[in-house]
């Protein structure tokens, strides 16, 4: 929207052109999320604090769960997708398709949350959607992404980059549409079952957004892609712009998620921000990198496999002592604030793995 204002203010003065520049955009981008998120944020808690909003507690968590943070608002996912949206359309192309799908991937995903809290706030439990129900919500969704990137793509881009290698590129074809489908619905769930302790998912999703900033910039120019010997994806610099402005979300929604945390995000943040950053990776062929980054993620997801399989096939063994993972280290004695921290630095350390594999080949 800016963007086609300042072309049209720099017939009358050139200073205006500096705005065309992407490099300036993104950080424009981090820059007015990060203050939408910080304004917004006090008036949406107060809101939802005098409607009574609570997050519900599961009944067989850890104990001091039911006395510390039930009367502490949720649905704060709001804050994110509010803020990530409004920068995007400000700073972003909207003539680039991926920058739409993007918005429409964030909305879609974050509307089944919101439903999903509504429902769960409604009943006053944890319960929410019943699983079969929320899970086709987010196949579709899903399917819709995936079918339009499929038709919109070229034939020669539905492919993922591997890691480490020199010929790193692998042909998907027709499998690109159920690989996608799965990455989506795996990543926002990811996401939503790590969103368990205060800031402990949203961190990381900072951290991997920001690795997409890189990813999205490196991708979307001819000059260092070729030169790192990866594909070159017109038009995904765009992206970076979205990328940017979830890290500056997310830096505004953690000032009020840290622990002691002023409000949760609930599944409209958990399932918006895991899709988001799932077709983010997707969109650039980077879906074992991000592998790479979310391995919190998929390591809370497994703890939740393991543990059910565990206790349907061994007659009610657990491996855990709870699951997901967090919960587990919570019930071994470990402090909320030690396991947050450890975690973030695990996924810093991931990150930096991930950021290797543009010129580690």
């Amino acid at each position: 929207m800016l963007l086609n204002f300042f072309e049209y203010l720099s017939q009358f003065n050139s200073g205006f052109n500096v705005f065309q520049y992407l490099t300036l955009r993104i950080v424009m981008g981090a820059l007015t999320s990060l203050l939408i998120s910080l304004i917004l944020g006090p008036y949406i808690i107060s809101f939802l604090r005098s409607k009574q909003f609570y997050q519900s507690i599961r009944e067989d968590g850890p104990q001091s769960h039911l006395s510390d943070k039930n009367t502490t608002p949720t649905m704060g996912g709001i804050i994110i997708i509010f803020s990530v949206v409004i920068s995007t359309i400000l700073w972003s192309d909207l003539g680039n398709q991926y920058v739409l799908i993007l918005l429409f991937g964030i909305l879609s995903f974050g509307l089944i949350g919101f439903y999903d809290d509504y429902k769960k706030l409604i009943k006053k439990n944890s319960d929410g959607i019943k699983g079969r129900f929320k899970l086709l919500f987010q196949i579709i969704s899903a399917s819709l992404i995936t079918i339009y990137l499929f038709i919109y793509m070229d034939t020669g881009q539905i492919s993922s980059v591997m890691p480490f290698l020199k010929d790193n590129s692998f042909q998907l074809g027709i499998l690109f549409i159920p690989w996608s489908i799965f990455i989506l619905v795996g990543s926002s769930n990811a996401v939503n079952l790590t969103d368990g302790l205060d800031g402990l998912a949203i961190l990381p999703c900072i951290l991997i957004a920001s690795a997409f900033v890189i990813f999205s910039y490196v991708h979307g120019n001819v000059n260092i892609s070729e030169y790192l010997l990866i594909p070159y994806i017109e038009g995904s610099g765009e992206l970076a712009i979205f990328s940017a402005s979830l890290v500056g979300a997310g830096l505004g929604f953690l000032w009020f998620n840290s622990y002691p945390a002023e409000i949760f995000m609930g599944d409209c943040g958990s399932l918006s921000l895991g899709s988001s950053l799932g077709l983010l990776a997707i969109i650039l062929k980077q879906e074992l990198a991000f592998a790479i980054m979310s391995g919190i993620f998929i390591a809370e997801v497994l703890s939740v496999i393991l543990q059910v399989s565990s206790y349907k096939l061994r007659n009610g063994k657990r491996i855990f002592k709870m699951a997901p993972l967090h919960h587990h280290y919570e019930l071994s004695g470990l402090s909320e604030p030690k396991i947050i921290m450890r975690f973030w630095i695990i996924t810093f350390v991931l990150v930096l793995i991930a950021l290797s594999t543009l010129k580690i080949r």
